[in-house]
């Protein structure tokens, strides 16, 4: 499922928050059906757990906290930490290298999913996997497409339920920062991780807000929204032809879902997990052209086909 920090903040109108709201309940609904003991939720980061002083591509985390941006839970999350430390092992086992965290801050991208699909971050056991989206260089989707069957591999050898999310996507491109366009007081947060006063947290959600209200008055110099290229990845991820994606430059995606597409990493690697037990079929399938939250906001459900 997307995320996105405007869901907890004023402005969006009140019945796209509903229509969002009914897709986000039916999978709601889903995972209740599911009852999952484990949930293991690949996410991206956006400069608040992990900086260009060391950017991993994926890092497994053994113990995580949530930062509390833009109205999230803020506070340790209940890692399944000893499976989390056999998962790493399994994935470093198969050639996938994957960094570890025994401290991990994660934000919205990670929590957000989890208040909306069981009330509260702290429902179930967790492992949060990060996935880099942001921060250049990024390396080939296929690559993610090799952590998610790694991972899959080392679910499958549990006797758990075990419910698999990717959040992030579709297309957007939201205003963040890069080494490249950063003010000097940009810079030394994303290199060096220096933490928001609550002055600059407020500053950050005010400046999300007018940019999120301008993109959806047609101003702004944020790039549009792609929903013809959002519905192709979905075509690609409905019909479990993941190998696609491989064909997918991350110029290409850049070129046509904008900075912050490249979250599709996080579902490309989900339904790879899901794939290593065979063909799987969605079920929920929410799409929303959303300018007021900056994003091509977008929900899968999928279950194993037996």
């Amino acid at each position: 499922m997307s995320h996105s920090p405007l869901l907890n903040l004023p402005g969006p109108p009140r019945d796209l928050l509903d229509d969002v709201g009914a897709g986000i309940a039916q999978a709601r609904d889903f995972v209740a059906d599911f009852d999952p003991e484990l949930v293991v939720i690949f996410s991206p980061d956006h400069y608040n757990g992990f900086f260009y002083k060391v950017m991993p591509s994926f890092c497994i985390g053994l113990q995580a906290n949530g930062v509390g941006d833009y109205g999230t839970y803020a506070g340790r999350l209940p890692v399944a930490e000893d499976t989390a430390g056999d998962c790493a092992k399994a994935v470093l086992g198969v050639g996938v290298d994957i960094a570890i965290s025994a401290s991990m801050d994660v934000d919205h991208g990670t929590v957000q999913p989890l208040e909306k699909l069981f009330g509260c971050a702290t429902a179930v056991p967790v492992i949060p996997i990060f996935i880099n989206a942001v921060a250049e260089p990024l390396g080939p989707l296929h690559r993610c497409r090799s952590l998610g069957t790694a991972v899959g591999g080392f679910l499958a050898t549990l006797d758990k339920r075990v419910l698999v999310l990717g959040s992030g996507g579709l297309s957007h491109s939201p205003p963040v920062p890069t080494l490249a366009t950063a003010a000097a007081a940009q810079l030394e947060r994303i290199v060096h991780g220096r933490p928001l006063s609550t002055e600059q947290r407020e500053a950050r959600q005010a400046q999300v807000i007018e940019a999120a209200r301008n993109f959806a008055g047609g101003a702004g110099d944020l790039q549009p929204l792609n929903p013809a290229w959002d519905q192709r990845f979905l075509d690609i991820v409905d019909s479990g032809h993941l190998a696609d994606l491989d064909r997918w430059s991350n110029t290409f995606v850049t070129q046509e879902g904008g900075s912050s597409a490249h979250e599709i990493r996080t579902w490309i690697a989900a339904f790879a997990a899901l794939a290593t037990v065979g063909r799987y079929r969605t079920a929920v399938r929410y799409y929303k052209q959303a300018a007021d939250l900056i994003a091509g906001f977008a929900i899968r459900t999928a279950v194993p086909v037996e």
